[in-house]
């Protein structure tokens, strides 16, 4: 049976980690080549840093923050944040990131999927999608956000992760805007829907706050990776606690050296 990741997230913006709650009230977590190797350290197989603003400010990625932030890790790592072009992509591999995560740019011209995968392989390719539903209205009508979540686009949710998919990318980073920073739990029908729509791996983000809510999403939810930020950067728990008592509750996941 293939292990479940746990993967610590990185929102940053001017060089420092911050976190909000729905994608607003922001407020600062710290230094990101700090918090993560502190994050790798506790047992994270995963480490996603995200430039929220880049696309908005249109900007590229911060390099010399990933290029401080990889030198810190031994675990794969992932990019997002400003992305338009696989020269941009390669930049950003060039700085140390394994993986790169496309939101906004993917959608404005998806042909950038398969460019990037072509070059890198898709295994090096995440599409990140933050989703919003319709107050009481259906999974299906669950609508796509890009520039940091300020925008909609139209496009629902299951429709675009099917395509992008088709496209080439290698995983789907879904983000519930409704349950992001609540620490009430992730968004597990939204989760189980896009899982059940598609083949790659989907890594659940959005509403992470406690174990039990970790090993919903891994079995209600059908996610094959589990993503937070605030529970980590705050003390909360750390990754080497929280797989613990995923263990302990029977799910599988690779325990800390």
């Amino acid at each position: 049976m293939l292990t479940k990741r746990i993967i610590a997230c990185l929102d940053v913006r001017a060089g420092r980690v911050v976190k909000g709650v729905q994608f607003v009230d922001i407020v600062d977590a710290g230094d990101p080549a700090e918090l993560a190797h502190r994050h790798a350290a506790a047992g994270a197989d995963e480490i996603v840093l995200l430039d929220i603003t880049a696309t908005h400010e249109g900007r590229g990625t911060l390099l010399d923050t990933v290029k401080r932030t990889a030198a810190t890790l031994f675990v794969p790592f992932t990019v997002g944040g400003g992305i338009r072009t696989p020269e941009d992509a390669a930049a950003v591999f060039d700085a140390g990131a394994d993986k790169v995560s496309l939101n906004s740019a993917a959608i404005a011209r998806p042909e950038l999927i398969a460019e990037i995968g072509q070059s890198f392989g898709a295994q090096a390719v995440i599409v990140a999608i933050d989703a919003r539903k319709s107050p009481n209205g259906p999974i299906e009508d669950a609508e796509v956000y890009i520039a940091g979540g300020r925008k909609p686009t139209g496009l629902r949710v299951l429709d675009w992760a099917r395509e992008a998919e088709q496209r080439g990318a290698g995983e789907i980073l879904l983000t519930s805007m409704d349950t992001d920073g609540m620490r009430s739990g992730f968004d597990l029908e939204l989760t189980a829907r896009v899982s059940a729509a598609v083949q790659i791996p989907v890594i659940a983000s959005g509403g992470a706050g406690s174990a039990q809510h970790f090993s919903e999403v891994f079995t209600t939810g059908k996610a094959d990776a589990a993503l937070a930020a605030s529970i980590f950067h705050f003390g909360v728990t750390d990754s080497r606690a929280l797989k613990a008592e995923l263990r302990r509750a029977g799910i599988p996941v690779r325990l800390p050296c």
